[in-house]
């Protein structure tokens, strides 16, 4: 597989392209990887997205911990390694055990997960397989999270999941990673 998109090099950005990286390099990402190389060919909706991911990611009303859970299971619904491979770390790092997370990357329900957890896994594969979330998963999410929190659930699957489209039409070729790759 080839990446139909590879980097732009820096001496042939237009100024568009030059202030919409500038702003990520800027950013708490600190640098241009991952989707943000394929979506640079469109620097006004990579601005925009940054600032939405920079949101969902680092301020949502669920947190860091929850983000990065939901962010795992959306990578593994979409098969999305690039994604895997800078969040698996990242959600290790900020609490999400190894064994949750394994489970996940093998697409088994994780059998440990703290009551948060489950609930954001069951809103997540529910919303990613079935296009809808049933009433009790729902009313869970509501009853921990608060609207806006479900709110905010529904933009981190909704968010990474455009990312994974932009990432997997794109090619875009996975970093080196201390996360094993997601299983076939």
């Amino acid at each position: 597989m080839t990446d139909r998109l590879r980097p732009i090099p820096e001496a042939e950005w237009t100024a568009a392209q030059r202030e919409a990286a500038q702003e990520i390099v800027n950013g708490p990402r600190g640098g241009l990887y991952g989707p943000f190389v394929p979506l640079l060919r469109s620097p006004e909706l990579m601005g925009y997205a940054q600032r939405l991911g920079e949101y969902l990611r680092y301020r949502s009303a669920i947190g860091v911990r929850l983000s990065e859970l939901a962010i795992l299971v959306t990578a593994r619904e979409w098969d999305q390694q690039v994604e895997w491979a800078i969040h698996a770390p990242i959600a290790q790092q900020v609490g999400i055990t190894a064994d949750v997370i394994g489970a996940i990357a093998r697409r088994h329900r994780p059998a440990a997960m703290l009551v948060d957890e489950s609930v954001v896994y069951d809103f997540c594969l529910e919303l990613h397989r079935d296009k809808r979330v049933s009433d009790r998963v729902y009313n869970d999410a509501l009853a921990l999270f608060g609207e806006q929190g479900v709110v905010d659930l529904m933009g981190v699957n909704g968010y990474y999941t455009f990312l994974a489209m932009v990432m997997n039409t794109a090619q875009t070729e996975a970093p080196a990673s201390s996360a094993d790759p997601l299983p076939e």
